[in-house]
């Protein structure tokens, strides 16, 4: 096992490498950049800060030509001096080559060091901390709330298949599929944080202003008061799916001939399904748990911290890549990936804790 841990941690590097590579390259690619956007605010016109422009013509350009007659790569540097253009692009790094900005932007990264942002007058890294609450806040209760729900919930239909109650929940879990979560989100906004009906909940923020004036119990009560409606939107979203791996992993397990042979045997049906059944149906769900929750943390939240005025890091991530804020974009980005291949490989391991049965020593990786 020691070895198959090595082996995997060591492909880690080039796969975290070749992500780092693509983006980079998908980035410089795109119109747009911080350069743009400051000549733009320089100009007052920020419309231009998305336009990154190739060609040689004005005509294409519409405005590569400056003040003193020299051409600029930067749409709107028209009128502007040259020398403030060469120190726009020293100030954020692109007087470098590209490969020489990845190269440097990576050996950083390498020690932890992800850089200032461009338009915040915060370190990447004290961002990140200061988004993570919220994020994790949602992550977190929604994660443990799916399985709480999904795992007895799709029991329950493996061990009734083709009974009313299947049928009848099959329908929750279709709605569950069809409808997104930030659809959910308004609904709840509507009906139960001031909309149209009635005002029990919060609409902004993960706690009250005068949280830190209030006694512990209080202080975690409002915070479970203010996270209610966006984790309760983020799991009705998210249920659907577990539910029927549940149920399917189940069913499988239920029909194969160990479970007949059990019965067959007298054992009773209760302890055939928990003892011998659930081990084994339970194995792809509850290994699938780390990257399930990196999964809600990372990509379900954005709409959501939008809805409910939630700063977390769905929005900070939506910002920078809005604003061309590269080191905040890169810079998550690297330490997203390389916690999430981390989490895969912690979910592999859980296959193991599970079931013992399972050596993937004897596997190539």
């Amino acid at each position: 096992m020691l070895a198959y841990i090595l082996r995997r941690l060591l492909l880690i590097i080039p796969t975290l490498f070749g992500i780092m590579v693509l983006n980079f390259v998908i980035v410089q690619a795109a119109p747009g950049g911080p350069v743009e956007r400051l000549i733009a605010e320089l100009k007052g016109t920020g419309v231009e800060a998305t336009a990154r422009v190739g060609g040689s013509s004005v005509g294409e350009t519409g405005g590569r030509i400056s003040s003193t007659g020299e051409s600029s790569q930067y749409r709107g540097a028209q009128g502007l001096d040259p020398e403030l253009i060469k120190e726009i692009e020293k100030l954020y790094g692109f007087d470098k080559p590209p490969w020489e900005r990845f190269w440097g932007m990576i050996s950083n990264y390498v020690h932890f060091d992800f850089g200032d942002s461009f338009y915040r007058d915060q370190s990447v890294v004290d961002l990140v901390i200061d988004k993570m609450p919220v994020s994790i806040s949602l992550g977190l209760w929604t994660t443990i709330l799916v399985y709480l729900i999904s795992i007895p919930l799709g029991i329950a239909k493996a061990v009734r298949d083709g009974s009313r109650f299947d049928v009848w929940t099959s329908a929750v879990v279709i709605v569950g599929y069809s409808i997104p979560g930030f659809l959910f989100a308004v609904l709840l906004v509507v009906l139960f944080a001031g909309g149209s009906f009635l005002d029990w909940f919060p609409l902004r923020g993960l706690v009250s202003e005068n949280w830190e004036d209030l006694a512990w119990p209080a202080r975690i009560a409002d915070y479970f008061w203010h996270i209610t409606l966006p984790v309760l939107a983020m799991t009705i979203g998210g249920f659907a799916g577990l539910t029927m791996l549940t149920k399917n992993s189940f069913l499988e397990e239920i029909n194969k001939q160990y479970v007949v042979t059990a019965k067959a045997k007298g054992l009773d049906e209760r302890r055939v399904l928990y003892g011998h059944v659930f081990r084994n149906a339970m194995l792809i769900v509850v290994a699938g748990f780390p990257s399930a929750f990196v999964s809600i943390l990372f990509t379900g939240s954005l709409l959501i911290e939008v809805i409910f005025s939630l700063d977390g890091l769905g929005l900070l991530g939506f910002e920078a890549a809005i604003n061309r804020d590269y080191p905040v974009m890169f810079g998550t980005l690297y330490f997203f990936t390389l916690l999430g291949l981390l989490l895969n490989l912690a979910g592999d391991l859980m296959y193991v804790v599970i079931d013992p049965r399972i050596d993937f020593e004897s596997r190539e990786v």
